[in-house]
């Protein structure tokens, strides 16, 4: 008994380790430009409250989660979101948004709720005025392709295709 269960054990772990093994031939093509991203809502209700951006003594110092900042980034610091969080921030004067990774905490003044990148200020608008009444949004990002700037090409079907028939007079 306990000799047929081994068989078994052994021929399925084997079939599953050859199973992995298989190759597929990718069928996908480079195409120069940016990279495409597609995010919708994530389940977290919107904030409502000020937004301030940062710079200055902060570049070239790590951040929350490690990285250097980089005021060229398009990145933002929060107090609660999970780090690399995209955030859609809408300025509500203008209605203008942009998509920012949470890198960093912060802010630490009160009533504000997000720190803006410098390039993330310029983007929506806000650099000039300092700070604004913003709406941010938690995204999540929906995978598009498996490759970034790819796009898949269709194989050639073995069918012929079907001939249009001919009017004769």
């Amino acid at each position: 008994m306990t000799r047929v269960f081994f068989q078994t054990t052994a021929a399925l772990a084997l079939l599953a380790v050859l199973s992995g093994c298989q190759s597929v031939k990718e069928t996908f093509e480079r195409i120069p430009g940016k990279e495409s991203h597609v995010y919708v809502d994530a389940p977290i209700k919107p904030e409502t409250g000020i937004a301030s951006w940062y710079g200055g003594r902060w570049i070239g110092r790590l951040t929350a989660n490690g990285e250097t900042y980089r005021q060229g980034d398009v990145t933002a610091a929060h107090k609660k979101l999970p780090f690399h969080t995209p955030v859609r921030v809408t300025d509500l004067k203008t209605g203008k948004s942009v998509v920012v990774r949470i890198n960093n905490r912060g802010p630490f003044v009160r009533g504000r709720i997000i720190d803006l990148s410098v390039v993330a200020a310029k983007q929506l608008g806000t650099y000039d005025r300092g700070i604004a009444k913003v709406q941010i949004q938690a995204l999540r990002e929906v995978p598009v392709m498996r490759y970034p700037n790819m796009r898949a090409i269709p194989r050639k079907s073995a069918a012929k295709p079907e001939q249009k028939p001919t009017q004769e007079s």
